[in-house]
């Protein structure tokens, strides 16, 4: 980051008061190319922080994000006072994606990066059957759901604490595999894993049990296999504001009630 004041590129969800914030905010502190930014302001929910994230993976900048949307758990507050002070003290949170490889019953391979999980979900009415290899060795036979998902730290908040799966601090270097609605093995609750391991999922009796594979928001349909890890070689930055780190939101997250 410039030892001068950081330069700042605005980008906003189609949310309108996401839209009026940016007119504002680029007024006050001006306008900078995304490509010639020291950090990235996305103004909206932790959808959008997201998709920011996955749209300028290659520009490995920081990314500071005001919540103008609806759940802003990844977010900061929105202030319009004060930006440049907040960036320049705000704590850095990095994290590892998951890359996904799914393989479709066509044998088509699709990929994709997964900042919060890689789930798989039935398609139908019909449950899913699964089979769940963890580093080559077959960990469930058959796993009866509505589907299963492998969550990263940053996400086990997200989609994975709704599927009662457990929240992860952001050092653990662990993930949570959780299964969805699972009917057999009923009491199987999902398991914490190293986060070297490499997860492969098969689904079987595709063609009764059709099955989607779903990287964060980008999903494939109609899947035999996805293999998912850890992707180290891929680092993102999150700003959060001084005292309201990502890590203490986790924490806190442990004792809501």
């Amino acid at each position: 980051m410039s030892q001068d004041a950081p330069r700042l590129a605005f980008t906003a969800s189609d949310r309108p008061e996401a839209q009026e914030a940016l007119e504002r905010l680029e007024a006050r502190y001006g306008r900078t190319r995304l490509e010639d930014a020291d950090v990235i302001v996305a103004l909206g929910g932790d959808g959008f922080m997201l998709e920011t994230l996955h749209r300028t993976l290659l520009l490995d900048h920081p990314i500071y994000g005001m919540n103008c949307g609806s759940v802003g758990f990844l977010m900061n507050d929105f202030v319009e006072e004060g930006l440049v002070e907040r960036v320049r003290a705000a704590e850095k949170a990095i994290i590892h994606p998951l890359a996904m490889s799914a393989t479709c019953r066509s044998g088509e391979i699709q990929t994709a990066l997964a900042i919060n999980e890689v789930s798989l979900l039935r398609q139908t009415h019909q449950t899913a059957k699964l089979r769940i290899v963890i580093d080559g060795r077959e960990r469930i036979g058959e796993l009866v759901c509505d589907g299963v998902l492998v969550s990263t730290p940053a996400g086990s908040t997200a989609y994975n604490l709704s599927a009662h799966g457990p929240i992860i601090p952001l050092d653990a270097q662990v993930l949570a595999l959780t299964p969805i609605s699972a009917f057999r093995p009923r009491r199987w609750r999902g398991a914490l894993l190293r986060h070297t391991a490499r997860v492969r999922i098969e689904v079987l009796e595709p063609d009764k049990r059709p099955v989607s594979a779903v990287a964060d928001n980008y999903e494939v349909r109609d899947v035999a296999s996805v293999e998912m890890a850890e992707d180290r070689s891929v680092s993102l930055c999150m700003l959060f504001d001084a005292g309201r780190s990502l890590e203490e939101r986790v924490l806190a997250e442990q004792f809501s009630v």
